[in-house]
């Protein structure tokens, strides 16, 4: 297996600090827009290349692929730039895996009530394409969407006869300080993507079909598990609502992420002044787009990790009956304490749990357990590998009953 990794931000470089521990590849291709970046990622190991990309161009990444004999394109950038990775693997021959899918436009007339383009819409249009080719397009597979929907097929296989909702919850505990040791606003993922996913009106599976409502509609309190405690859940735009009732029978699918409500404010403010926009400016007679502005002001998620405590989890929800038949409220879930990954792999705990699942999966297809061609989500695979592998990397996971 020879991997093209796109993206040695924060979760490309946990993608190949942990990478770096297994041996079910033959080498892997660091590819990052700044050249540094990507030979500071690639020096953790041996079998590793730095190269220069523009993820931008299908061109370019269908151009990388062919030089290094790429079998596998390991998408880790903003989603933004999907569809040319997408497609650049696809003109070279080679498989493709994200950890999100190709954005959403929201309806022109009815925002709030009906979907306009979903997410994942584009790359499932052209799922044909990839089948007939025999070629496999593995979309979706970080955390979340990722681990969730695997624990969305372990649940269907294995734990319930019916399922009545299919609720993926995410909250965490983290604390962020400045040298001082107050707590300051620093996202610890991608600030470019948060917006997105936030402000964009969020989905809804429902009785057979997609809706929408305003963002952070719905809220409710979810008490998570070890020492994490209760959070306010609200629902956000993700693509667990988009992949799970493809293959999973549910009458009901949601997404809800513990934003917080300094989270929620900052959001609308920016909302409100435009500046969540992604359509360029000119300023002082140069164009630059409001949201990359204010991704590039604030901390670097990579970095951020010295300076964080606390757990976050991630985790899905499920109701319905049970095998036997009873009424059944499960939660399985997947906690990761920063403190750990911080001393065990030096990257801070949320971008690290974004990025084991892919290494994970890619193991899995190097081995041949999990088969497929097309453009497919975790839930098209056996739930029980997967989970045992990544309980192999020394991360379990855990089941509660509510």
């Amino acid at each position: 297996m020879r991997i093209l990794l796109v993206g040695a931000g924060g979760v490309g470089s946990a993608f190949a600090a942990i990478a770096a521990r297994r041996d079910f590849f033959e080498t892997i291709v660091v590819a990052d827009y700044s050249l540094e970046r990507a030979e500071k990622a690639a020096a953790t190991d041996s079998r590793y290349v730095a190269a220069r990309i523009d993820a931008s161009s299908e061109d370019a990444v269908a151009a990388l692929c062919r030089e290094h004999g790429i079998t596998h394109v390991m998408n880790a950038v903003d989603p933004v730039f999907n569809m040319p990775i997408f497609n650049g693997a696809f003109a070279a021959g080679a498989d493709y895996l994200d950890m999100a899918m190709s954005l959403s436009k929201p309806h022109p007339e009815a925002p709030y009530e009906k979907t306009g383009v979903k997410l994942g819409d584009e790359q499932f249009a052209v799922a044909g394409d990839w089948e007939s080719s025999g070629r496999l397009a593995l979309v979706g597979i970080g955390v979340e969407p990722g681990l969730s929907d695997v624990f969305a097929r372990y649940a269907a296989d294995h734990l319930f006869s019916e399922i009545d909702e299919l609720g993926t919850r995410d909250g965490a505990n983290l604390v962020v300080t400045d040298d001082e040791g107050n707590e300051i606003f620093a996202p610890s993922f991608s600030m470019w993507t948060t917006i997105e996913e936030c402000l964009n009106p969020p989905v809804i599976w429902q009785d057979g079909d997609w809706h929408t409502t305003p963002p952070f509609s719905e809220p409710e309190v979810f008490d998570f598990p070890e020492g994490i405690g209760p959070v306010e859940c609200v629902n956000v735009e993700h693509e667990e609502v988009l992949l799970m009732p493809r293959w999973v029978d549910c009458k009901r699918a949601t997404f809800k992420y513990g934003l917080g409500d300094e989270f929620i404010n900052i959001l609308k403010v920016l909302h409100t002044l435009g500046l969540d926009s992604t359509e360029k400016v000119r300023v002082k007679g140069v164009e630059v787009s409001p949201r990359d502005v204010v991704a590039a002001v604030l901390p670097d998620p990579a970095t951020v990790g010295p300076r964080m405590k606390g757990k976050t989890c991630a985790g899905l929800w499920v109701t319905g009956k049970g095998k036997d038949g009873a009424a059944r409220s499960t939660y399985l879930y997947h906690v990761v304490d920063n403190e750990w990954t911080m001393q065990e792999y030096g990257h801070q705990c949320v971008v690290w749990q974004t990025a084991i699942n892919p290494v994970v999966a890619l193991e899995l297809l190097s081995r041949g357990t999990w088969q497929g061609a097309g453009v497919l989500g975790p839930e098209a695979f056996d739930a029980v590998p997967f989970l045992d592998l990544l309980t192999e990397y020394g991360s379990p996971w855990g089941i509660k009953e509510l």
